[in-house]
């Protein structure tokens, strides 16, 4: 049993030097891309492009409670270098303490349009995308951008993000993003995984097969693509809404365009608990979305697999040498993470990376193991990728 053990464990290791290869290779073509003339992020030319003046945009961010740099971030989108636009605000409760802010923010731009809406229905178990259905009657263009209310952004996002709408094979813009830490532990370990794993994730996924999913930094599209797959509506109970919607318009043959544009999310003041707690739902988002992809997640952990191999060998030389080749590429990805992201956070915390990885393992299996998860401070049951509230 031992040397089954064994045998296992280098086999996962192997399987994990082979990701990361796969992960730089892929890093790199993203890097290639974006460098390249005629092909950065205002100019796409895949397909026929259609020479047309920047459309008027309507930007949608649902809220519920306050997130950190809140304000920092809606400010952000009110100094835009783009001609017309709006922002929408929506809330489901009328005290809720986000409404204050977004008065705030009307004072301080009275030249901007920004609406806040209240929506009182609730049209599914996913609240945001309830408020996304009520929210959509007020804007007033077929050009949409959805995004989270912590997200902060440059002065040309609008633009950059829409730009690629201008091609019709085109039906939704994503883009990465980078957590800013906070001093605590589960905040820097937060952080650490979004540029180190998620990122080379995403790229994974672009190179092999193409983005087929959104991801909730910013979903930008056309009211007409969103009308196709059956509006905010349809994903109502779902609780991984970007990924059902990038899905759902790719379905349709639609690209999903990634360009290098990356936004900023101010991350909570995690206890280590609450790290655990928010990875587990993120994890059981994952698996409810992609079941096999993320089974297959377990041949990337390499750390754990190289640390449990060297063990049971007792010690041996190859496994030694094993153990510092998976080190080595996996210090590689996340500096290549890093880099994409142009996040600063991620060199003074790659001492970090073996208890963030064993963690990261750690829950992958307990994802496994149930069906419950807790959002923005209520209960569910997934299943299918939707969620049933669970009554108190």
């Amino acid at each position: 049993m031992i040397r089954a053990l064994e045998l296992m464990t280098v086999a996962g290791t192997l399987a994990s030097i082979v990701y990361y290869v796969v992960c730089l290779w892929s890093t790199a073509a993203f890097l290639r891309r974006t460098k390249a003339p005629g092909e950065g992020p205002l100019r796409f030319r895949s397909g026929h492009v259609r020479a047309t003046r920047e459309p008027p945009v309507s930007i949608l961010k649902p809220l519920k409670g306050t997130d950190p740099e809140m304000y920092v971030s809606f400010r952000s989108h009110c100094l835009q270098d783009y001609g017309e636009y709006e922002i929408i605000f929506g809330v489901s409760d009328s005290s809720d303490p986000a409404i204050e802010l977004v008065e705030r923010l009307k004072k301080e731009f009275p030249e901007r349009q920004i609406h806040l809406v209240f929506c009182p229905k609730s049209l599914g178990a996913n609240t945001k995308v309830s408020n996304l259905v009520q929210m959509l009657q007020t804007a007033r263009y077929d050009h949409l951008i959805v995004n989270d209310s912590d997200i902060r952004v440059e002065r040309d996002y609008v633009r950059r993000m829409t730009a690629p709408l201008a091609n019709s094979g085109v039906g939704l813009v994503t883009c990465l993003y980078r957590g800013i830490a906070n001093a605590s532990l589960g905040s820097r370990l937060e952080s650490l995984g979004i540029s180190t794993d998620f990122c080379p994730g995403v790229l994974v996924a672009r190179q092999m097969e193409g983005i087929k999913f959104g991801l909730g930094s910013t979903l930008a599209f056309r009211r007409r693509d969103l009308e196709a797959i059956g509006g905010f509506e349809a994903l109502a109970d779902y609780l991984a809404d970007d990924y059902q919607l990038g899905a759902r318009i790719a379905e349709r043959g639609l690209k999903i365009e990634l360009p290098d544009v990356v936004v900023e999310t101010s991350l909570p003041r995690y206890s280590f608990s609450g790290f655990v707690s928010h990875q587990l739902r993120w994890a059981r988002t994952i698996r409810d979305s992609r079941f096999w992809g993320y089974v297959g997640l377990g041949l990337t952990f390499g750390l754990p697999w190289g640390l449990l191999a060297l063990l049971l060998s007792g010690g041996a030389i190859w496994a030694w040498a094993m153990l510092a080749l998976t080190a080595a590429m996996r210090l590689a990805v996340a500096l290549a993470g890093g880099r994409v992201l142009r996040d600063r956070q991620v060199l003074p915390s790659l001492y970090l990376i073996p208890f963030r990885d064993l963690i990261a393992l750690v829950v992958w299996m307990a994802s496994f193991a149930g069906h419950k998860i807790r959002w923005r401070g209520d209960s569910f049951y997934l299943k299918d990728g939707k969620l049933m509230r669970i009554q108190s």
